[in-house]
């Protein structure tokens, strides 16, 4: 082989190595996608309650309906009975759940009033950043994630759900069974 030729295919061979390696790291989030059986990532937003930070690990050890919504959302308007009514069965002092996170870009105040209209119990939490869209890999609102005890997705819903319904209750119920490892 003669040298100019050589060096194209040594040229040749680093772009492709320099090309290939760019495209493993532009799909890799495509191809690492959070589903059942993932571990839950974590994620920070306010208690609207308390006013405090707030992240996945306050709620180690308890069964978690993990819900991302915002006030502007007509299908998260309609659900939030359902999950309150979930709550207030399964939730109250015990170690189950509910914590929906809204994205509103807007201020506290807006996701309060919400709150305050539709006579929520459960932690309403405030992520104005929207990081916990990405994070969880949201391709919109609302979208929801039971998490058990050790912090493993074993449900993922797209859309609005009936959580008072006899399917999910039955598994909130099964995973509340279930003692912490």
């Amino acid at each position: 082989m003669t040298r100019p030729r050589q060096w194209t295919v040594a040229i040749g061979v680093v772009m492709a190595l320099v090309f290939g390696t760019a495209l493993v790291i532009k799909i890799r989030p495509q191809i690492d996608l959070l589903g059942v059986g993932s571990a839950a990532p974590g994620f920070h937003a306010t208690d609207l309650r308390t006013g405090r930070p707030t992240t996945l690990a306050d709620y180690r050890g308890k069964v978690v309906l993990l819900n991302v919504w915002a006030t502007w959302c007509q299908p998260c308007r309609v659900e939030m009975p359902s999950m309150e009514r979930l709550y207030r069965r399964l939730g109250e002092g015990g170690d189950f759940r509910v914590v929906a996170v809204s994205i509103d870009e807007q201020d506290d105040s807006v996701v309060t009033a919400f709150a305050r209209e539709l006579g929520l119990s459960f932690d309403i939490l405030h992520d104005q950043t929207g990081a916990i869209k990405q994070a969880y890999q949201a391709t919109g609102v609302p979208e929801s994630w039971v998490i058990n005890r050790d912090g493993v997705i074993v449900k993922k819903v797209i859309g609005a759900s009936e959580w008072d319904g006899p399917v999910n209750e039955t598994l909130i119920r099964r995973l509340l069974d279930d003692r912490p490892r």
